[in-house]
């Protein structure tokens, strides 16, 4: 299970960047900041980057479809479950640039990173835990894989919050399953597209 956790995606590149943080003293504030950073543009990403409308220039399409669409069409297929590193890495290199704008200071800006990175790891393994035949251990863990299972099988205009349903709640896109309704598009985002 490890094995393939790490062999898709940026995982095993994201591990080796967290203990590169440590060559910087950590600040844990900033490291809880980074995180809560990553959880609120999870859910923006997701909500209003992968779920966009298609693109009209096909190199863009192209791209939606890797990053989101896809995985929707085939939620099973872990090389289109996990984020690639040419997606990974210029997030890091601009949230790190802003960082150090504002912050001046390479341990905080490398602190936020880290939380920032940590997040995604959870986010990752969240995701990855959803889409394979495993069962979680702990009732939390079954609820949340069945919560993310809601958002490709039953309404894609729900449950966008894979890590943290917390942000469902606050963004009103959080329904219990019974009043949700089921769509005819969950597979298939845009089918006239």
């Amino acid at each position: 299970m490890l094995r393939s956790f790490f062999a898709h995606g940026s995982n095993a590149m994201l591990v080796v960047l967290c203990a590169a943080c440590f060559v910087l003293p950590v600040h844990l504030w900033f490291v809880l900041a980074g995180g809560l950073l990553f959880y609120l543009t999870e859910y923006g990403t997701h909500r209003f980057l992968f779920h966009a409308r298609p693109s009209r220039w096909a190199w863009l399409r192209a791209l939606q479809h890797r990053m989101h669409y896809d995985h929707h069409v085939e939620p099973n297929r872990l090389d289109l479950l996990f984020l690639p590193a040419w997606y990974v890495v210029p997030n890091l290199v601009i949230t790190g640039g802003i960082a150090y704008a504002v912050l001046g200071d390479a341990g905080s800006t490398t602190s936020l990173l880290l939380g920032a990175m940590l997040a995604t790891l959870h986010y990752e393994w969240v995701h990855y835990i959803a889409h394979i035949p495993y069962r979680p251990h702990t009732a939390f863990g079954r609820w949340q894989k069945k919560y993310h299972l809601r958002h490709h099988f039953q309404n894609e205009r729900l449950w966008y919050g894979v890590s943290n349903p917390l942000t469902d709640l606050i963004a009103g896109t959080w329904k219990d399953r019974e009043s949700a309704g089921r769509s005819a598009t969950t597979r298939v985002l845009y089918p006239d597209n």
